[in-house]
């Protein structure tokens, strides 16, 4: 009898403490796909970015990341969505300028608060823009256009991938820098705009490399300059709009992933992590790169201040152009 209490009592513990472990186990992140969502159409920026990163994550993380379109208003379709999501890191969402820095200063009522309703995790890109019309435009350069433009009052247009969203802000900001009144015409996503300027439908679309790029390359579309400091690597023989007379032209756009509010700190802490060292990766650089990109990590702090100092400057424009959506 006492050899069977001692053992029971010894086993006690073990049994008592299996539940729990089952349990630490079962919660370990993450034990199912996560959710990706994309604010726009297939073919775009963030379509690329996720496309890009999607391999490394699932390896790093040992689970699927499903990616799933919510195009419209800009991106702030897919970004209503994830802040009403639950706070489990099984959906995040590819976050770029648009419906975080910009689309909530254009409107007087929002679905969301960029500051209080995500969790960010982590800056994935950063780059300037490209600004492009047709490949048989009569403009060769940044000024020719401009100079077309004023003479095309009431006629000329810019696309935009979406009311409020970073092309829409930066057609806007082309108008101010060059002082014309470019007619915006808004699309569902980058790709559909592009195909409408290829086609000569618009005249001009400022927008990522990693959208513009491979038709510029291709001769479909013609490159009038770029928005960096600098002469981007990709195009050398493109001057910059500060080279062409147009500083208030400046501009670049960010990308990175974000959750919705309350993410738990091991959640936060695990993204980022993996995050970071997949886009540590030459391979991932290279892509980045050759697409007229460049992967500029942030963490999580360093992320949520970007995007604030971000807003403060498109917030400006928006007051000076007096825009709003609503």
């Amino acid at each position: 009898m006492r050899r069977r209490t001692l053992l029971a009592r010894l086993a006690t513990p073990t049994l008592l403490a299996l539940p729990a472990f089952a349990a630490r186990a079962q919660a370990a992140y993450p034990n199912k796909p996560i959710k990706l969502l994309i604010g726009f159409a297939p073919g775009g920026g963030l379509d690329f970015t996720a496309r890009t990163i999607q391999p490394g994550l699932e390896a790093a993380l040992g689970q699927s990341l499903v990616i799933d379109y919510k195009p419209g208003a800009g991106g702030v379709i897919a970004a209503t969505e994830l802040a009403r999501t639950a706070a489990d890191g099984y959906t995040l969402l590819v976050a770029n300028t648009g419906p975080f820095a910009i689309a909530p200063y254009l409107r007087t009522r929002m679905p969301y608060d960029p500051v209080k309703d995500f969790s960010y995790i982590g800056q994935i890109s950063e780059a300037p823009y490209i600004v492009a019309t047709r490949a048989d435009h009569p403009a060769k350069d940044l000024k020719q256009f401009v100079e077309w433009a004023k003479g095309q009052a009431g006629k000329a247009n810019f696309a935009s991938s979406g009311i409020g969203a970073s092309t829409h802000l930066n057609g806007e900001l082309f108008n101010s820098a060059a002082g014309v009144d470019l007619l915006h015409v808004p699309y569902k996503g980058s790709s559909p705009a592009v195909t409408d300027l290829i086609a000569g439908q618009v005249q001009l679309l400022i927008d990522a490399g990693t959208v513009l790029l491979p038709h510029v390359k291709s001769g479909k579309l013609r490159a009038l300059a770029t928005t960096g400091k600098v002469r981007d690597a990709t195009l050398p023989d493109v001057p910059t709009a500060i080279e062409q007379g147009f500083p208030g032209l400046e501009s670049s756009g960010f990308q990175g992933l974000v959750g919705p509010a309350g993410l738990p700190r091991e959640v936060v802490e695990r993204l980022g992590s993996e995050l970071r060292k997949v886009l540590a990766g030459g391979d991932v650089k290279a892509k980045f790169t050759a697409a007229g990109s460049e992967v500029h990590y942030r963490t999580p702090a360093e992320f949520a201040a970007h995007v604030k100092a971000e807003a403060e400057k498109w917030s400006a424009l928006i007051r000076t152009r007096k825009l709003q959506i609503d």
